[in-house]
Parts: structure tokens; C-alpha cells; sequence
């Protein structure tokens, strides 16, 4: 993959989809049938059948970088970080998009302490309160907004506690989404979690506040989720073979459907490469090539 990623940025094309600094993420559910139903999840999101969820990162060049088969019982969110943190390919990832399934103010804190501006697309955002650090009446424009008020004590009292496990994340001694499971699943008096939503509440409220005012940033989160989503519609479009569904157990079953996932989604960058290529009289003409006049750019 770290190849491939590599190899592709080169090419002069792949700058019109963009400069490979921005991805998007999002799940996508294939039904389990036959054999493979036994390993399948129900999720009641999806309907009451089972099925397998695939979580794929997607850079701005429409490449996918990172792929992994998820629980489909639990929420999006917490596989966000694994994809732009264990990548093996050499993307620099700046900006991240998701939909409302991939946000969480937990999320929200990890991904400004470790360095990537975060941009979820949030569906009923006016449902969404926004958070101060002093009193309500401090701020009356926004009064109709705020939920409450940030509690920083706790945030300065964990601040160490928050530095020491995001550079464990970050250095790959714990995962992300293992860590972001724990933490939603802890009672509320846990003092990490608190603080780290607090920190959270401030990442949220400002990009909220920027969300509304800069129509730029909407426009690239629309853009970036686009991609992603025609990406989804080409793998389920061409998801055919055994009546369109996961009909295996076998673990190396999910790994041929992760590999062809890969080949599909390629395959046309793949074919206007070699179409270039041949115009430029770099590769010798095969018979069992067509001819450079029938591709379309």
C-alpha cells in the first residue's frame, strides 16, 4: 500500500483531485448469507439482517489508504484514528472528514492533540450546544446556544494524564479505537474520560462556530464525503459474486474482499494510466491493448 500511495501522488492527474492532504472516512455494510451468517452482526441502523461493516479511509485523490473490518455494533467513531495513525503509506494527512456516525467529543480531543484538523459533517446542528468557559451571561448572541459551561478544572488537573495517553496512541502502545472503547465505556466520574470530553466540548464548539461562518470549510467537507461515498457506490455496484453478500466464515474470505476492494476502486485509475502511458510512447503496444484514441479522459 505505502508503495502504491507513493507511486500514485506522482502522477500529474491526481493533482486535479487534490494535493493528498485531506481524507475522508466511512463504514460500509455488506449482508452476510450462507456460512457467513453465523460470523455476521446485526445492527439496527442497517435492518434486522446480519452483515459485515468495512471501515475505509479515503484521501482527497480518491486512493484508499486503510481498510479494516469493524464491529458493526459499534459506532463509527472509534475507528477514525486508527486509519490516519497506522497507515503504511506516506500521506500526510492534515484534514479529516466524517458524517455524524464518526464524531464524539472524544474524538474531537484526540485529533487536535495529535495534530489533524478535524471537520465532521454533523446532522442537526442546531441541536448541538455549544460550551463556555465563564458564565452564560457573558456571552447573550449566543444564549440560545449554549449547553454549559466547560469545567477546566478538570482538564488542568488530568492535563498530564492526557498528554501521557495521547503520546501512548500516538506511539502505538495502545490503539486508538482500544482506547476510545474504554472511554465511552467508563462511568462518568472517571477523571480522564471528563477532562478529555471537556477538551473535547472546546474542539467542538469552535469548529461549530467556524462551521457556521465559513462557507469554504463546508464546501471542502462536502467535497471530501462526496468522494467517499462515490467510492462506497463503485464497491457496491460491482459486489456481485455470491448473490452480493458475505458467504464465508474463513478469515481469508474478508482478506479477498478487502483485496478486490482495493482492485476495484483502482481499476479505473488504473486503466487511464496505462492509456497515458501508451500516448506517450512509454509502454511498447500490445495487440491485446485497445487503442489510446478509445479512452476518454
Amino acid at each position: 500500500m505505502g508503495k502504491r500511495e507513493f507511486y500514485f501522488k506522482k502522477q500529474p492527474f491526481a493533482a486535479y483531485w487534490g494535493e493528498g492532504t485531506t481524507s475522508s472516512s466511512d463504514g460500509q455494510r455488506f449482508r452476510a448469507g450462507g456460512r457467513g451468517e453465523a460470523s455476521g452482526q446485526i445492527n439496527a441502523r442497517y435492518g434486522g439482517e446480519p452483515g459485515v461493516l468495512f471501515y475505509t479511509h479515503l484521501s482527497d485523490q480518491y486512493a484508499p489508504f486503510h481498510t479494516q473490518v469493524i464491529n458493526a455494533t459499534v459506532r463509527d467513531a472509534t475507528y477514525v484514528l486508527d486509519g490516519l495513525l497506522y497507515h503504511e503509506s506516506d500521506l500526510r494527512i492534515e484534514e479529516h472528514y466524517t458524517d455524524t456516525a464518526g464524531f464524539t467529543d472524544h474524538v474531537f480531543a484526540l485529533m487536535h492533540l495529535l495534530g489533524y484538523r478535524f471537520a465532521p459533517r454533523i446532522r442537526d446542528l442546531a441541536d448541538r450546544r455549544l460550551y463556555v468557559p465563564d458564565c452564560r451571561k457573558d456571552y447573550p448572541a449566543l444564549s440560545g446556544l449554549i449547553g454549559g459551561v466547560l469545567n477546566q478544572k478538570w482538564i488542568r488537573s488530568h492535563w498530564d494524564e492526557i498528554l501521557r495517553l495521547a503520546t501512548s496512541i500516538k506511539e502505538g502502545t495502545v490503539t486508538a479505537s482500544l482506547m476510545l472503547r474504554k472511554l465511552g465505556s467508563y462511568p462518568r466520574q472517571n477523571g480522564l474520560a471528563v477532562a478529555l470530553r471537556e477538551l473535547g466540548r472546546i474542539e467542538r464548539t469552535l469548529f461549530t462556530l467556524d462551521w457556521l461562518q465559513n462557507t469554504e470549510l463546508r464546501r471542502r467537507v462536502h467535497v471530501g464525503l462526496n468522494k467517499g461515498e462515490a467510492k462506497n457506490a463503485l464497491a457496491k455496484a460491482v459486489f456481485f459474486n455470491r448473490l452480493g453478500e458475505m458467504r464465508d466464515r474463513a478469515p481469508s474470505h474478508l482478506l479477498r474482499v478487502v483485496l478486490n476492494h482495493y482492485f476495484l476502486v483502482c481499476l479505473p485509475v488504473l486503466r487511464q494510466l496505462l492509456f497515458s502511458w501508451l500516448r506517450l510512447g512509454t509502454v511498447s503496444k500490445s495487440p491485446f491493448l485497445p487503442h489510446p484514441s478509445a479512452c476518454t479522459l
